[in-house]
């Protein structure tokens, strides 16, 4: 068990962290293609499935576009609070880079809930949930701030001692983990899996516009924390997936922006100053609810 205890250096971590990230992305490009294939074997590929997997790659690149002209201020917050106010000295060994990727789960649970019960987050999150499709490309569909939010939740990691890189590491290891759940093609894994693990099944429900389905299942790795908090619903009627009102375009430029141009258009028309809050800070169905009930006054 000494490889448990072996102590990495950070450059061996930020090592590990591109080559998982450059190598998995091949990996999922390559799970895509099959995708692919089982469309056409099932007559299902249509124009608007590819043009729609096609934005989803180009929403990759402009949300790449934007973390590369951020990212080092981004790192440099985790480093400056790495360095003058964490609490305890941890080792760079296999041990605190698991546990620091149960944490960050953790954290994502709750960054993702947030993403889904505030107005303001939700405009970009709501680009990735914007697809009436579930593939793997679905996966890489980014909004403009997606960036930004996961700042907040995993910060305290940094306070704790794991070194930024280790943080950077595990964030990406719940990505990674995530992107193979975006697919129709795996139905249900073994009861002990779908008890412990966020899994393909448990993932579509949370993309579904389906009543029973809406908010739940916010889980990165472990759907233990939805079955904790009381958000987990178990899949058991077919999935719409999508957001209201539906975007309607595989105009990736549209795609990307649509939940700021769309928040932007109701702060515009809303009625007083403390409307506009609320639509910034109340869950997005609040905004919904109020529109339902202006119709029905006329």
């Amino acid at each position: 068990m000494d490889w448990l205890t072996y102590v990495f250096t950070p450059d061996d971590v930020f090592w590990l962290e591109a080559f998982v990230g450059d190598w998995f992305f091949v990996i999922a490009a390559g799970l895509f293609v099959v995708e692919l294939l089982r469309y056409a074997f099932k007559k299902q590929i249509t124009k608007n499935l590819l043009g729609d997997s096609v934005a989803n790659f180009v929403t990759l690149a402009l949300y790449i576009v934007i973390v590369s002209l951020v990212g080092l201020a981004y790192l440099g917050i985790f480093f400056y609070v790495y360095e003058q106010f964490r609490v305890v000295d941890l080792p760079l060994t296999l041990w605190t880079i698991g546990c620091c990727i149960v944490l960050a789960d953790l954290a994502y649970y709750w960054e993702h809930r947030f993403l889904h019960k505030n107005g303001f987050a939700w405009a970009t999150h709501t680009v990735h949930h914007s697809s009436p499709h579930f593939n793997i490309s679905v996966a890489y569909r980014f909004g403009p701030l997606d960036w930004f939010f996961p700042l907040f939740f995993h910060l305290p990691l940094a306070l704790l001692g794991f070194h930024p890189f280790v943080i950077l590491l595990a964030e990406m290891a719940v990505q990674v983990f995530q992107t193979l759940l975006h697919t129709e093609v795996v139905k249900k894994l073994p009861r002990p899996i779908e008890a412990i693990f966020n899994t393909p099944s448990h993932h579509r429900v949370h993309h579904a516009t389906n009543s029973q389905y809406l908010d739940k299942n916010y889980a990165g790795i472990f759907i233990i924390w939805d079955r904790m908090f009381g958000t987990f619903a178990k899949e058991e009627e077919a999935v719409r997936y999508g957001v209201f009102p539906r975007i309607n375009s595989v105009n990736p430029v549209k795609i990307f922006f649509s939940g700021y141009a769309k928040l932007l258009q109701q702060l515009i028309n809303a009625p007083s100053w403390r409307y506009r809050w609320k639509l910034l800070v109340k869950p997005p169905i609040w905004a919904w609810q109020q529109e339902q009930s202006e119709k029905r006054r006329y």
